[in-house]
């Protein structure tokens, strides 16, 4: 595949987003934002479990590893807790927090893996586009606006919703999907800074698809930043980290090439 990304921070902002590829995979984090005035518990920020949990990750990747994602996103959390857990406090309810979107071509099967709101889109040979999202956190009981108590007693629980952090086990509740890799022909990763233009912007996928594919990741990030400085979201912070990524198809036939190109602003 020929892989191609973007991430920006925020104006003024730290990049909380981190994105890492290889010839066959590529992963997508978007850390939690710590609310002002919440103690997580943790001497870290957001940031640093971010990319520390990209580096045990992607370590498992490169070396490809056996089992399942959920299995090595399960022990690539496992690791991140082990090496803060004697300075932290890994069982506040606070805790920092990432999303998480794994892409991996592996035995003739394009496999995703996704934690709470950054999804995968693909689209097959035939045009045809499958989006692979987790909105469970959109869908807490009660309804919104969430207060912090609501969030934080249904983070990581069943019946609510799943999230990168200091349980293993949320790797198990991850939602899942597979695609033959003869009908892929284009995956999209996208962190909710980006999908911020389908979400307010007027923006389909298709049209995204088609932004990416000729104009590159760096551009659609810059329509991002346009649309949120002409059009301020009610009621959402004004700027978001975003992060997209694009995974193409190579040669037409089965097999995949590796390639990549990168553009990082942070």
């Amino acid at each position: 595949m020929q892989i191609t990304y973007a991430t920006q921070a925020a104006p003024g902002g730290v990049n909380e987003d981190c994105v890492v590829a290889g010839p066959d995979w590529a992963i997508v984090l978007d850390g939690a934002t710590a609310p002002v005035g919440v103690d997580s518990g943790c001497v870290h920020d957001v940031a640093w479990l971010v990319r520390r949990l990209a580096g045990a990750l992607s370590a498992r990747l490169a070396d490809g590893a056996d089992g399942s994602l959920a299995d090595i996103v399960a022990e690539s959390i496992g690791q991140v807790c082990a090496s803060h857990a004697g300075t932290c406090d890994l069982s506040n309810p606070d805790s920092p927090s990432s999303t998480l979107a794994v892409m991996r071509r592996r035995d003739g099967v394009v496999e995703c893996l996704l934690l709470a709101d950054s999804p995968i889109a693909v689209r097959r040979r035939d045009g045809s586009l499958h989006v692979v999202e987790d909105d469970r956190v959109a869908h807490l009981p009660g309804g919104r606006p969430y207060t912090l108590e609501k969030v934080r007693t249904h983070r990581n629980r069943p019946g609510g919703f799943w999230v990168a952090s200091s349980v293993p086990e949320a790797a198990h509740q991850a939602v899942t999907a597979a695609f033959p890799e003869t009908e892929v022909e284009e995956v999209v990763m996208c962190t909710d800074g980006v999908t911020r233009l389908i979400d307010h912007y007027g923006y389909d996928w298709p049209g995204l698809f088609d932004s990416l594919r000729t104009a590159g990741p760096a551009h659609v990030i810059d329509l991002v930043r346009r649309a949120e400085r002409e059009q301020p979201i009610p009621g959402a912070k004004p700027h978001d980290d975003a992060t997209a990524l694009l995974a193409t198809r190579r040669g037409g036939g089965p097999s995949l090439e590796a390639g990549r190109t990168a553009s990082r602003n942070d």
